[in-house]
């Protein structure tokens, strides 16, 4: 028994010395016991801090222009949601007639999406009818709005404004 225990220990720390020697260096004291002496934190950083800086000054990503350069177009038809969403508001008016007490959004959100996953396609047929119709209608507006904008009716100048007297 003694020898078993005494072999776990060796292979215990036979093994946390090899994943301690790559942040530390070993020594032996006078009465012959291994001594593990951790490297101290400045050194393990200053070379981290090197090696990003090698990186930054060698690959440079470039920037992305089209998130600066896009303006918002207020005239620009918004998408319409999702059947999920159609489906979220009739739930969520049951749910809240249901339960009054619960006012997280949070608890309504998980609720509502257990009964999307529960439902059968029948079920779900009626929402995903309104979400197509309200899509063609927005295919329709944005075909109308490209229309507008590329023959330049749309465009208004810049520095007219409606305040001006």
């Amino acid at each position: 028994m003694a020898k078993k225990a005494s072999k776990s220990k060796k292979c215990r720390s036979s093994s946390s010395s090899s994943l301690a020697s790559s942040t530390s260096s070993k020594r032996v004291s006078k009465e012959g016991k291994m001594v593990l002496r951790i490297r101290s934190n400045e050194i393990t950083k200053r070379s981290t801090r090197q090696q990003r800086v090698v990186r930054s000054e060698n690959e440079r990503r470039p920037k992305s222009k089209t998130k600066k350069n896009k303006k918002f177009d207020a005239k620009k038809p918004k998408k319409p949601p999702t059947a999920f969403f159609y489906f979220l508001e009739d739930f969520r008016k049951e749910f809240q007639e249901q339960n009054p007490d619960v006012k997280s959004m949070r608890e309504v959100g998980k609720a509502c999406g257990e009964k999307w996953k529960t439902m059968t396609y029948e079920e779900k047929v009626k929402y995903y009818d309104i979400a197509t119709e309200k899509r063609a209608e927005f295919d329709r507006a944005t075909s109308e709005y490209i229309k507008r904008k590329e023959s330049g009716e749309d465009e208004d100048p810049e520095d007219a404004s409606e305040f001006d007297e």
